[in-house]
């Protein structure tokens, strides 16, 4: 009688991902970890472990003459554009010009005590919330010695302002001197100021011509009646406040382009400047709680090796100052506010750090507590444990860092802060560190911790910013654009009205066994929830060649009366998440690699899983 054997059916594998972190740009798909991607452009985190299509931007308006968006600055909900060489108010799609003679570079900005300050590396200004004024005109007047003789002598008592041409003189008067002379010659053309102190105790201005004449070259103030003694015993009882331009002392505050906001203790009381390329290692800070007095003796000679400093990051009590140096050079300086004896403010340098080099003065941001910025291998921080050692190392952007080390022009990167994101626009190109999502890397030991990463190609971004919880961007043509908002409208998915192209490839999958044939069978998705149309189309790598396996087309699909398409109009009402399956066949391959893309127009797309089967006949792999 005759024998059958039924052969053995081949086993069938699966495997699964259903946490999505971020991208890997550094290793091959090979290598990569798959909860991550080697290519994921136009996508980000939706929730933790669950990554979405990115909303696309609607531009809001247009510089005058289409000119390069330098700097966005916001006081008290004013909105203010540096745009080319000019200053304007936006409001609405009206733009106001408040001042012109800027640099066409970047610049930046602080608010103090109510007023908004800018730099521009040409002039700092200042805004009132009415007009826009040069610091140097609105300056703060020291009064740099008091107690002096008519003819000479006196205490020292402030520093001359950098940033003004105007100081006072205090004297003490004497019965019968007429003339009384100030520490300097030369006085500028603008009027001398005199003040007398009466028998009431008020102080009386007199009148130059009338009252009292000025030798401007000799320094000489000569009164037409002696002022006399003092009034009051021991006190000065004669005020002259005069002018003069000090070559070069205001161009020391005019030129400076980077900034912080730091003081005793830490407190937040005075301004450190920086960035005047004239003297790139040195930086200089204000007075007491006056961003208009800069005295000529408050300053730091940061570096002596022409290293320029490019940013500054407050850790606690300490001021960290970043240098452009080479390498791993020492490139980071420690100071630490304090008190003198007679209470005079010292910013004493405590330690230097070796570390790399940051590249990018507008780098500079937090993400939460910790200050990053761009080096020439990739987004570094400090933190406070670091301070007290030798050297800085906390890397934070292993997974993109060799793709940020591409960019030759890396000093015009600019970062700034979007919800638990640190977004870095270089390139034309935005890359995404995300604050919520942190990885250990073993390749990188001395760094803490690594932040997951995202990418958004050719956006065409010279410069970012947050407002009123949205996302907007700057252009090199004049242009200011807002990402939408509404994670759930379809019309928030188009770039002015083009489709946006997203996908998540996967790593490889090379199976149980890699060096065995496999034949993929069949493809699994989960989908985001979306109020109204999604969909997909997976892809798979076939021997470095891309074919399309599976089209979810309606199937993703559902319903809904507030957003009728009758070009994807389906009758399914289930918003559920959508588990979609399909049948594929990619026979006789060591390993695969899928892509999940969306690239319809006004299309939500999310991924919360993926699934893959395959078979494995036995036979090795033969090419």
């Amino acid at each position: 009688m005759a024998q059958f054997s039924i052969p053995a059916a081949e086993p069938k594998y699966s495997a699964t991902i259903e946490y999505f972190r971020g991208v890997d740009l550094l290793n091959s798909p090979s290598n990569v970890d798959e909860s991550r991607s080697p290519a994921a452009p136009n996508m980000i985190r939706d929730q933790v472990g669950k990554v979405r299509k990115r909303m696309g931007y609607t531009t809001r308006a247009t510089a005058p003459n289409g000119s390069r968006i330098n700097g966005v600055h916001f006081l008290n909900g004013e909105r203010l554009i540096h745009a080319g060489t000019k200053l304007y108010k936006l409001s609405g799609t009206e733009w106001t010009e408040l001042a012109e003679g800027m640099a066409d570079d970047f610049s930046k900005s602080f608010v103090f005590d109510g007023k908004l300050y800018l730099l521009d590396g040409v002039t700092y200004r200042v805004y009132d919330g009415t007009e826009v004024k040069v610091v140097s005109g609105e300056a703060y007047v020291p009064t740099i010695i008091i107690s002096r003789d008519p003819d000479g002598g006196g205490t020292s008592y402030e520093a001359l302002n950098l940033i003004g041409t105007a100081w006072k003189e205090s004297f003490l008067g004497k019965a019968d001197v007429k003339a009384y002379q100030l520490t300097t010659v030369e006085l500028g053309e603008e009027s001398v100021k005199v003040e007398i102190l009466d028998a009431d105790g008020e102080w009386v201005e007199k009148t130059e011509g009338t009252d009292f004449s000025v030798d401007r070259e000799a320094g000489l103030v000569t009164f037409v009646t002696a002022p006399g003694e003092s009034p009051v015993k021991g006190q000065d009882n004669v005020r002259i406040t005069a002018h003069k331009a000090r070559e070069g002392y205001a161009d020391k505050i005019n030129k400076c382009r980077v900034f912080a906001v730091y003081g005793v203790g830490g407190a937040e009381d005075r301004i450190f400047l920086s960035g005047n390329p004239d003297e790139p290692g040195q930086d200089w800070y204000s007075g007491f709680e006056d961003p208009t007095y800069f005295p000529d003796t408050a300053y730091t000679k940061v570096s002596r090796d022409g290293s320029a400093v490019v940013g500054y990051a407050v850790l606690g009590n300490t001021l960290a100052t970043f240098l452009q140096g080479k390498g791993m050079g020492r490139n980071a300086v420690i100071r630490t506010g304090s008190l003198d004896e007679n209470g005079e403010a010292l910013f004493r340098i405590t330690n230097t750090l070796l570390g790399e080099a940051p590249v990018a003065p507008h780098s500079f941001a937090y993400l939460g507590k910790d200050p990053l910025f761009l080096t020439g291998r990739g987004v570094y921080a400090i933190t406070a444990e670091e301070l007290t050692g030798e050297k800085y190392s906390q890397e934070r952007s292993y997974y993109i860092s060799s793709a940020l080390a591409e960019y030759e022009a890396g000093e015009e990167a600019f970062a700034s802060v979007y919800r638990d994101f640190y977004v870095l626009s270089i390139g034309g190109n935005l890359y995404f560190l995300d604050g919520q999502q942190r990885s250990y890397e073993k390749d990188r030991p001395y760094s803490s911790y690594q932040y997951e990463a995202y990418y958004w190609p050719d956006i065409g971004a010279r410069l970012t910013w947050t407002e009123d919880g949205a996302l907007w961007f700057g252009t090199e043509d004049g242009k200011l654009k807002e990402f939408a908002r509404n994670v759930d409208d379809p019309e928030s998915y188009n770039d002015d009205g083009a489709a946006i192209d997203a996908y998540w490839e996967t790593s490889d999958f090379d199976g149980k066994t890699f060096f065995k044939n496999k034949t993929f069978t069949a493809v699994s998705v989960r989908l985001r929830k979306t109020r109204f149309i999604s969909g997909v189309k997976i892809y798979a790598q076939r021997r470095g060649i891309w074919k399309l396996v599976y089209d979810a087309k309606e199937r993703a699909r559902f319903f809904d009366w507030n957003y009728i398409d009758f070009s994807k109009f389906v009758f399914s009402s289930d918003r559920t998440p959508r588990t979609l399956s399909g049948k594929v066949k990619i026979k006789k391959v060591d390993k695969t690699r899928f892509r999940l893309q969306n690239s319809e127009k006004n299309e939500p797309f999310g991924i919360y899983a993926f699934g893959v089967e395959w078979k494995e006949p036995g036979s090795n792999y033969k090419r």
